[in-house]
Formats: structure tokens, sequence, C-alpha cells
């Protein structure tokens, strides 16, 4: 173990004199931490509302202001046809039409029962269904206001109440749900592209071939390179979790010794994946390429943005060997619901074994000859 000592001690050296891996490390965590965060936003607001009004009565007019006064549409375009709210959607200047019928308010006041219809822009499919689910409540909710519960065929009658909790994020804020995520990629990423990286520039300035005519063996030169991103995954980590609760005001309701003990197996498994590519690429542009290659498509499929369980069956089986997205959903069981080892052990063995597994093949490939 000495001589492995002697290599940590070596990367240290070499990533604190690299002015450009250091703040790689330390400050891009920070910086995509904080933008990522703010950026992936499930609240879409500011919809152009284009409107089509036949009754022009108080009531209709009331609505179109309710919806104006939501803060999640913004009337754009007031059309007497049909056909001029559809050009008009045709042309993206509006993302939803809102047709109000004739006799709309007599409808409403005197038989309780009515309808308006709703026309989105679905080119957008999550926009599209997020508008109509916004459209929808307000219009449930006006009639509701002028009708009673009970006039409005599919809303519970009058006497039964509906309540309801949010669990593990009540304000249902998206920051909540993103960060943890967020965290989980981007350790993922920045780890498993500078180890790939970092062999192959070593091969290239040559320094890489005064190791292999020494005799250390290849588990003490692998274990000796990855030890150094293995700690800094760490530093990595408790920044991360910081600025989660400093800026973001994450719960963290689990025990933060799971999370960094799950990071220490889990670090493994992307080291051991660049290490690997780096055994195969001939230069840091073929290391940098191939890493990429997995990594879109481990980001894409980690269950960040959508839910796994909504993939169809042979990607969800394909999904298995993905390492992220066991992260990710170690990162959320943890922090926003309090999950104890007995609730990730599958996760946990499953990171494990991925982690034996790379890092068996990284040893087995490399070659200590050109």
């Amino acid at each position: 173990m000495r001589t492995v000592f002697f290599l940590v001690q070596k990367e240290f050296l070499q990533i604190f004199r690299n002015k450009f891996m250091l703040p790689m490390l330390l400050v891009m965590p920070v910086v995509q931490t904080i933008l990522l965060s703010f950026a992936a936003n499930y609240e879409i607001k500011n919809l152009s509302l284009g409107v089509v009004d036949h009754d022009l009565s108080p009531l209709s007019r009331q609505l179109v202001a309710q919806f104006g006064a939501s803060g999640y549409f913004k009337v754009a375009n007031t059309s007497f046809t049909v056909k001029e709210a559809d050009a008009d959607l045709a042309r993206e200047r509006t993302d939803l039409i809102l047709e109000i019928p004739p006799h709309f308010e007599r409808n409403l006041v005197r038989e309780g029962n009515t309808a308006v219809s709703i026309t989105a822009n679905a080119i957008n499919a999550v926009k599209a269904g997020l508008a109509v689910g916004y459209a929808n409540s307000i219009v449930q909710a006006f009639a509701r206001s002028h009708t009673g519960a009970g006039a409005k065929p599919g809303v519970a009658p009058p006497g039964i109440q509906v309540t309801y909790s949010n669990w593990f994020n009540p304000e249902l804020d998206y920051k909540t749900f993103m960060v943890p995520g967020i965290l989980g990629v981007i350790i993922s990423l920045i780890i498993g592209f500078l180890t790939a990286l970092n062999i192959v520039r070593e091969r290239e300035i040559g320094t890489i071939e005064q190791l292999n005519v020494t005799p250390i063996r290849k588990w003490q030169f692998i274990l000796g390179k990855l030890t150094p991103f293995w700690m800094i995954s760490l530093v990595m980590m408790t920044i991360g979790l910081t600025i989660g609760w400093l800026v973001f005001r994450i719960p963290m309701l689990g025990d933060l010794r799971l999370v960094f003990l799950y990071t220490l197996v889990f670090a493994p498994c992307m080291l051991g994946l660049g290490f690997l590519i780096s055994n195969f690429a001939e230069s840091q542009q073929q290391a940098m390429f191939t890493a990429w290659f997995f990594m879109v498509i481990f980001i894409l499929m980690c269950g960040l943005f959508t839910p796994t369980d909504s993939m169809p069956e042979w990607a969800q089986y394909l999904n298995m060997i993905n390492p992220v997205k066991y992260f990710v959903e170690f990162m959320r069981l943890v922090l926003l619901k309090g999950a104890g080892f007995a609730d990730i052990r599958q996760n946990f063995l499953t990171v494990l074994g991925y982690a034996v597994v790379v890092n068996g093949l990284a040893v087995w490939t490399y070659r200590k000859r050109t």
C-alpha cells in the first residue's frame, strides 16, 4: 500500500498544479447546481391565451379575467371567429384557445351546466398538458363558485369535500425535486469525464510510459489514479449539499452519513467507467466523445427529468445498467423521504456490484505496453 500512497500523492500534486482541473472540480459543481436548479423549471407561466367569446356576458368576461389573474396565462388576443383564433395558434402567436359558447351565462346560472372549449398547441406535449391542466382547474373553480359543487357534472356533490396533502414536498416546489437529482448527475458527469481524460492526457505527453516500465502492478496503478478523484467526489458532495441547504432549503430528512457512504460506493462506478474508456481511447478527443456518448444516455434515462416508470419496458430493462439512475433515485429517497438503509439496500448492492464489475474490467483491459 506504500506504493499506492505515493501514487496518490503524485496525483494530488498534478491536480493542484493543473490550472484547469481544480476549478472544474470545485467551482463547476457550485455554478452548475445553482444554474440548473433555477433553469430546470417544471412550472410554465405566461402562456399566451387566445379568447373566442361568443357570449360577451359579464360572467364570460369574469372567466377571461380569471385566466389573466391566475399568473399562468396572459390574454394575447381576442377573436370573434374560431378560424381567426386557429390561425393565431398555427402561427404560434397563442399557446391556448379558450372558446366560450353562446348563452354561457344563462346556462351556467339557470341550468348549472355548460361547457367551454379548450384547444392547445401540442407540438410541445409537456407544455400543452400543463396548460390544459391549468385551464381545466381555473374553469372548474369558476363554475363551482357560481353554481355550487352539485351543479357541475363530474364534481363532488354537496356534502362531500375532498381534502388532500402533499407528502415529502408539501409546497410542490420543483427545486426540492430537482436539486437532489442534479447533484447526482453533476458528480457523475465531472468525475467520469476527468478520469477518462486524465489517463489519456498522460499517454499523450508520455509520462505514463515512465510508470509502465516500473514494477508497479496494474491494480496499484489504477487504485492510485482513482483514489484522488474518489476523495474529491466527497468534497463535491459536501459542497453540493451545502448549496442545497443554504440556497434551496432542501429538507435533508435522511441520514447524511448514508449519503456519503453511498457516494463512496457510487463514485468508483463512474471512475472505473472513465478508466475503462481511457484504456481504449488513443487521444483526449476520442475519450471525451466516448464519455459524452455514454453520459448523454445516462442523464436522459436516469429519471432526472422524466419518470423511469413511464419508459417502454425495453428501455426500463436497458436502464438497469445505468448507474446515474440509481444515484438520482437514492438522493431523492434519502434527502426528501428520509429513507434508511433498509429502504435502499437493493439499490446499494446493485451499485456496489456495478463498481466491482466495471473496475475489474478496467484492470483487466489495462496494458502496460503500447
